[in-house]
């Protein structure tokens, strides 16, 4: 018995578009561990490939438009509970006699697609082999930026009385990497060292960047609310810290 993305492959009728391919397993093998000759494509970035397919292919089953543009904007507000125009494509929906629970119902996660690819598929990758250590390398320089920057809005909330003291604070500043099913966290060095961020869903065989094994959020602890306010923006400019941690110690 086939797993929920053969059950979808085989109601739907689900095809590759590119002629090079027989079939969409033969795609997405190919495309995971980059035997086609391009660079390897990870779950999420297949996931979102696959569901977009398969919204595609339910769009002109009930005889609405897909244009590929209408197609990736409805396709973002399918996958975001958060989106404000989901009542909105919900009513539109209607229309051609489809339902937005019904769309979301057939949609796969990333951890589906990983099951089909190494349970069903037993599809391998093979570990890449670094010769640099320049991500630890620029997670690290991310780090001592923000400590800089730290520093600078400490300094100058010294100088406006807002936080007295403030310039003898001691600033921490920490990565932690987030499981995106779980709520475990732990310091970027730690994951690093171990090949995982959580054991109980790692997936340390795949050869995934970590950075596409964590959730992507971004928070800061334990400051107060006018240093919060400036370091939000100094974050903006840190795309690799995916979680800040400043922890001020007055000694």
């Amino acid at each position: 018995m086939g797993c929920k993305v053969d059950t979808l492959i085989e109601r739907h009728a689900l095809t590759v578009p590119d002629p090079g391919y027989d079939s969409i397993d033969e795609y997405l093998v190919a495309r995971w561990t980059g035997s086609d000759g391009r660079s390897a494509d990870g779950y999420k970035s297949l996931t979102e490939w696959f569901n977009k397919r398969l919204l595609k292919q339910i769009y002109e089953t009930h005889g609405r438009d897909t244009v590929r543009i209408h197609l990736d904007r409805e396709y973002e507000i399918v996958s975001s509970e958060e989106s404000i125009h989901r009542a909105e494509l919900a009513a539109d929906l209607e229309s051609n006699d489809l339902t937005l629970d019904r769309i979301e119902s057939e949609m796969i996660s990333w951890s589906t697609m990983r099951h089909h690819l190494k349970g069903c598929l037993d599809a391998k990758k093979e570990q890449s082999s670094a010769s640099t250590d320049w991500e630890a390398n620029t997670v690290r320089m991310s780090q001592e930026r923000t400590k800089e920057k730290t520093h600078s809005v400490l300094s100058s909330l010294t100088s406006k009385g807002r936080l007295p003291e403030a310039e003898s604070m001691r600033v921490d500043v920490q990565v932690k990497l987030g499981c995106p099913e779980c709520a475990v966290r732990v310091p970027f060095e730690d994951a690093l060292e171990r090949g995982y961020v959580c054991e109980t869903h790692s997936e340390s065989e795949s050869g995934e960047p970590v950075s596409n094994e964590v959730s992507d959020r971004a928070s800061s602890i334990a400051l107060p609310y006018g240093i919060l306010e400036s370091l939000q923006a100094a974050a903006l400019e840190n795309p690799f810290v995916i979680e800040t941690v400043v922890a001020p110690i007055l000694l």
